[in-house]
């Protein structure tokens, strides 16, 4: 259960989750979580599939009603209240534009079914402004089979936006994209929530979709929230081997902590090796005998020749590569070693330009800073 901060007031809070737990017959998909998203915010809920994200998506559009708990939108309890009737819209990951309907059709629908009805002229002016803030001015005409993919997504936020929704919740919209083209929309998308200066929540299971537009994330596990903050708090001071694992590539060395002070932790390994790490601010402590994980991001580990050393490195280790991928902007090293396993290492095609390039069989030296080495749980 994560604490809700009290300290900022309603007018503040767009959402607010508290003691929320959600229940289908004996299955608990939400587990008493509490927590509260800013006004304006770009919020990513992240997490393998059947942790609870998309439920907890569900419960602010209301498609489902909480089994205990509150939720509240712009300050007022919304438990009990319709979809229909809360002041949010969604975008679905298959959009769910009306094939019967062109664009300017699809993305009035929501104005044309008010009570009262806006007048003609109004709705007209309404979708032309909408288009041309999702860049598509001039395609009210268009069918929806006649566009791509990027400009069905389009679309659909149109449709959204047009309400002027207090939130914006997107249910995965990138996912059915090609990698170039989602990336792309990742950048429309924070473009978009800049302009329009509201509230938008993501659910994805895309890690990289979610560092790369959110301004605050939250990773759930099974039902409950494991840590939330910015992308560059759970990157680079994450509370536990999950979400070292879920958010970036990481190396573990697995073992048991054998002593503890105030800078650092000391893990031995069952090949008797030991490595030395910092623990995050955030993190519980462990105490000596418990079993925790070296963590190293493989772009911090550099990588020499054999008869090589780095000076500003705690530790060398001795090895030999296995496989070496060419990924464009870096390469990617597996390097075989002895008492720690695998190390994947990534190396920048700029440092590869001014130093050797090392092909498998190679015989190597991996290294990193002290500071590189972080000491996590596994819970």
């Amino acid at each position: 259960m994560e604490l809700v901060d009290q300290s900022n007031s309603p007018r503040d809070i767009d959402i607010e989750f508290r003691g929320v737990t959600k229940r289908f017959e004996d299955v608990v998909a939400v587990d008493d979580i509490s927590l509260s998203v800013e006004r304006g915010a770009f919020f990513s809920f992240l997490g393998p599939s059947g942790c609870g994200k998309t439920t907890s998506l569900r419960l602010i559009a209301g498609f489902d009603q909480p089994t205990q708990g509150e939720v509240f939108i712009g300050g007022s309890s919304v438990v009990g209240i319709p979809s229909h009737k809360r002041p949010v819209n969604m975008v679905f990951q298959h959009y769910a534009l009306f094939p019967h309907m062109d664009v300017a059709e699809n993305i009035g629908y929501g104005l044309r079914q008010r009570n009262p009805k806006p007048a003609k002229q109004e709705v007209s002016k309404r979708v032309d402004e909408t288009l041309e803030l999702v860049r598509l001015g001039g395609y009210g005409k268009r069918r929806v089979w006649e566009l791509s993919g990027g400009q069905q997504q389009r679309v659909a936020l149109a449709r959204a936006l047009i309400n002027h929704p207090t939130c914006l919740l997107l249910d995965e919209p990138l996912a059915a994209l090609d990698r170039k083209l989602r990336r792309e929309m990742q950048i429309e998308l924070q473009t978009l929530q800049r302009e329009v200066g509201i509230t938008f929540i993501l659910v994805t299971h895309d890690q990289e979709e979610a560092l790369s537009m959110s301004d605050r994330i939250c990773i759930m596990r099974d039902g409950h929230i494991v840590q939330s903050g910015s992308p560059r708090e759970l990157y680079d001071e994450p509370i536990n081997r999950y979400v070292a694992d879920f958010v970036g590539k990481s190396n573990f060395f697995g073992g048991e902590v054998v002593e503890t002070n105030d800078s650092c932790v000391t893990v031995k390994f069952d090949s008797g090796q030991v490595l030395t790490g910092k623990q995050p601010k955030q993190a519980p402590g462990l105490a000596n005998g418990s079993k925790a994980s070296i963590a190293v991001r493989p772009e911090m580990i550099s990588i020499k020749s054999a008869d090589e050393t780095d000076t500003n490195s705690s530790i060398a280790i001795k090895g030999r590569v296995m496989n070496r991928i060419f990924l464009g902007e870096h390469s990617e090293y597996l390097v075989a070693t002895e008492g720690y396993g695998d190390v994947m290492v990534l190396s920048p095609k700029s440092i590869e330009h001014s130093s050797r390039i090392f092909t498998p069989d190679d015989r190597v030296s991996i290294s990193w800073r002290p500071d590189a080495a972080l000491v996590l749980g596994d819970t």
